[in-house]
């Protein structure tokens, strides 16, 4: 299990959405974060989870 972070950019990267849309998804539980603002970090893990969930989703 890792327990790398990854910045709101790299999310951002990531996932192909603006960071706004990222801080929304925190906001609203679809990613969870550690920090707060702009220092907001995802675990690598739960973000590569999320993006194998929304391709199956289409």
């Amino acid at each position: 299990m890792s327990d790398k972070l990854l910045t709101l950019d790299e999310v951002a990267k990531l996932l192909d959405k603006s960071a706004v849309t990222i801080k929304r998804y925190a906001r609203e539980h679809l990613l969870t974060n550690v920090g707060e603002g702009e220092e907001l970090m995802f675990r690598e893990e739960e973000v590569m989870r999320y993006l194998e969930f929304s391709k199956r989703l289409g």
